[in-house]
């Protein structure tokens, strides 16, 4: 057998599930082993406190963004309010300009009927000077 190489001693494993239990029984009976083994699958472990402590970050991260989406959700609000008064005002503007507009049409008709009568009243006064001359 001194012939094998690791990959047959690896490969003679594979195909003796009894033999890599046996391995593995001697491994773990001799402490140093044992410890290393304990420790090596203990770096891949979670730990209660490792779980606590993610549970604690994400909690924190969690409150972080809510007080900042509250902000921004406050700031929208303000925003929203600030248009809504802008609005008002310019609805109100608008209103005025209308009313404007309107006073101003009923000068305009106002103006043309009397520009209509006094052009009536000049032309039946030319027509009576040049019947009466």
């Amino acid at each position: 057998m001194a012939g094998l190489s690791a990959e047959d001693i690896v490969r003679l494993f594979e195909e003796d599930a009894r033999a890599r239990k046996r391995l593995a029984e001697l491994l773990v009976s001799e402490p140093d082993v044992r410890l290393a083994i304990i420790n090596a699958v203990l770096r891949d472990v979670a730990t209660k406190q490792d779980l606590r402590e993610m549970r604690d970050a994400t909690r924190q991260d969690l409150k972080g963004l809510e007080e900042r989406l509250t902000t921004r959700i406050e700031g929208v609000e303000r925003d929203m309010n600030a248009l809504r008064e802008r609005l008002a005002r310019l609805e109100g503007a608008m209103a005025q300009l209308a009313e404007r507009i309107g006073d101003l049409n009923k000068r305009m008709d106002y103006m043309a009927r009397v520009t209509l009568i006094l052009t009536g009243s000049v032309i039946a006064t030319l027509v009576a000077t040049i019947i009466l001359s």
